[in-house]
């Protein structure tokens, strides 16, 4: 039988909560991921380090960008789940369109892997950085496929009803990558210190094996079998792959758009001093930790605004709407407020502020914390604002917004504050406010126009359908 989504914003909060608590803890854990290689890599000294930071920043931009484009399964699926509660046939076809498109992509990733060295030396990097980065990448690349193929099923498998399942694979990937570095980079039970490559070695297999378990999940659980999601992977259907296409590489070019307005960031702050860089990192270490909760929130915003998108339901999508907004949001000012009244106590996680050598480093790094705290609240606007739209399969638009939003007033106040005023660091942090502010304000404009925009389905329709066929 048809099952109706919540009525009421209690019965909403709670199922939203259900599907994005998992999505939240196994995007911090997959922070816990990368944590580790740097953990490691750090004992080989700094040059190690800047090679595989920088190889690691190139593959995880590619990676995360892909995720967006294979992404599009997750609002493709909850409108067929909203359509018909027992679409098979359609659930499986956009999970085959997207690994097809995810394919080809994460090959082309890996076209692009192959140029570091290129890439690095036109960039004008240390010689003996180069030397180094290259042969690390070469091993690297070798986990886009099941990297991107994971991202795919952990998206699906949350669509269908298990999010906890990608918190338990991700956590199972912390271990194994913690694991392998340790064996390959040190060369620890018996095994041969390999050192860079080793860490490098040692993620592709944990991605390796972090896909074949979500497969066997996927093979085990009842609830997911019955989808029969790896039957005819060789059958291809154009229509459902233009779909895909159509809602996900707006996706991707929105991730790189708001990567680029850090990475932009970054850079800037290397031009205007190592302190004020130094003291960006650590500012930016916790508003991307804080991200990590409304960019769970977002995910499952697209999920249930997809399943009352695809029943028809106007007032569904209301609801779970307004249920993510506040959720976000209000998250989102706590963590403002943290960063506003107890700047310190967040920076004592990385170094100690009362030594008289950290003062100038802790001073503008408080300094850069204060503007943080007002860019939370429409960094969580802006990302749960985007997971709503895509829940109504409405990505170019919100594509447009940021790659305007963040390259134009963002990165242009970035650069115009940060290099020719004496605002200099604290000036580039004003662009990434500003940035943020532009993006958030137009993307909820878009969806609480929504009505006006034609964004919506015919009110009832599907999902009358839907229960007709299902009876």
């Amino acid at each position: 039988m048809f099952e109706s989504p919540p009525r009421t914003l209690y019965a909403e909060w709670r199922a939203t909560l259900g599907l994005a608590g998992p999505l939240v803890a196994a995007n911090l854990l997959q922070m816990a991921v990368f944590a580790l290689d740097v953990v490691f890599v750090s004992r080989l000294g700094q040059v190690p380090l800047a090679a595989s930071s920088l190889s690691v920043s190139l593959f995880g931009l590619l990676i995360w960008s892909l995720s967006g484009l294979v992404g599009a399964a997750s609002p493709l699926i909850a409108a067929e789940l909203g359509r018909r509660s027992h679409a098979v046939r359609e659930v499986r076809r956009s999970m085959r369109m997207a690994g097809w498109a995810g394919l080809a992509a994460s090959v082309a990733a890996m076209a692009i892997c192959t140029m570091i060295g290129p890439v690095l030396r036109l960039t004008g990097q240390d010689p003996a950085i180069v030397t180094l980065a290259v042969p690390f990448m070469h091993v690297l690349m070798w986990a886009a496929i099941p990297a991107v193929m994971g991202a795919l099923l952990r998206g699906t498998v949350a669509t269908l009803g298990r999010p906890g399942v990608g918190t338990a694979v991700t956590a199972l990937a912390v271990l194994l990558n913690g694991m392998g570095n340790w064996i390959l980079v040190f060369g620890h039970l018996g095994m041969p210190a390999l050192g860079l490559t080793g860490a490098a070695l040692a993620s592709v297999i944990t991605s390796t094996i972090t896909l074949l378990v979500y497969v066997l999940i996927i093979l085990a659980d009842r609830r997911l079998r019955r989808y029969h999601l790896f039957g005819r992977w060789w059958r291809a259907d154009w229509q459902r792959l233009r779909d895909v296409l159509r809602i996900g590489l707006p996706m991707m070019a929105t991730i790189l758009a708001e990567a680029g307005l850090f990475s932009g960031a970054a850079f800037l702050m290397g031009r205007i001093g190592a302190l004020p860089l130094a003291a960006h990192t650590l500012a930016l270490q916790f508003a991307a930790l804080t991200f990590q909760v409304p960019f769970g929130i977002a995910q499952a915003a697209t999920i249930r605004v997809g399943r009352a998108y695809g029943a028809g339901d106007r007032h569904g999508i209301a609801v779970a709407g307004n249920v993510a907004l506040l959720t976000g949001i209000g998250f989102m000012s706590l963590a403002a407020a943290l960063l506003l009244f107890a700047p310190r106590t967040i920076i004592v996680l990385y170094l100690d502020p009362t030594l008289p050598a950290n003062a100038a480093l802790v001073a503008l790094t408080v300094r850069y914390m204060s503007v943080a705290a007002a860019f939370q609240l429409f960094d969580g606007a802006q990302t749960v604002g985007a997971g709503l739209l895509r829940g109504l399969q409405d990505t170019r638009v919100p594509m447009a917004i940021a790659l305007f939003g963040y390259w134009v007033p963002g990165i242009g106040t970035a650069v115009w504050l940060g290099l020719f005023t004496p605002l200099g660091g604290l000036g580039v942090w004003f662009g990434l406010l500003i940035g943020l502010v532009v993006v958030a304000v137009l993307l909820m404009w878009r969806w609480f126009r929504r009505e006006a925009l034609g964004l919506l389905p015919e009110n009832g329709a599907i999902g009358e359908e839907s229960v007709a066929t299902a009876s």
